[in-house]
């Protein structure tokens, strides 16, 4: 009898294992709460950094934050919102013009 038992326990731990493996690419797929996820690129992280950087004041940094984004992703969608802003702030010769895509400004 114990060595039945012994057999159940050893098969019934690997179906465990077997089934938590199974579910993992569904655990996965769930919505991302959206306080949690990461950035999906870099232009959408400076962005949010020149938001901060509006938010406490200092409007050198927003600026220079802007510029650099707009500089190094022209074409992200982030990019287009960027060169609105520096418009919104008067900073005169946004770099980077229109990007693809823009359509008129």
């Amino acid at each position: 009898m114990a060595l039945v038992l012994t057999g159940f326990r050893a098969a019934l731990g690997s179906i465990v294992i077997l089934a938590a493996v199974a579910q993992a690419p569904f655990q996965c797929a769930s919505e991302v709460d959206p306080d949690r996820r990461v950035y999906e690129d870099p232009s959408e992280a400076l962005y949010a950094l020149a938001e901060r950087f509006k938010a406490s004041g200092d409007r050198r940094a927003q600026v220079d934050t802007l510029r650099f984004l707009v500089e190094r992703y022209p074409s992200s969608r982030f990019a287009r919102m960027a060169r609105q802003d520096l418009e919104e702030l008067g900073e005169a010769g946004a770099p980077g013009g229109s990007a693809p895509g823009d359509g008129a400004r």
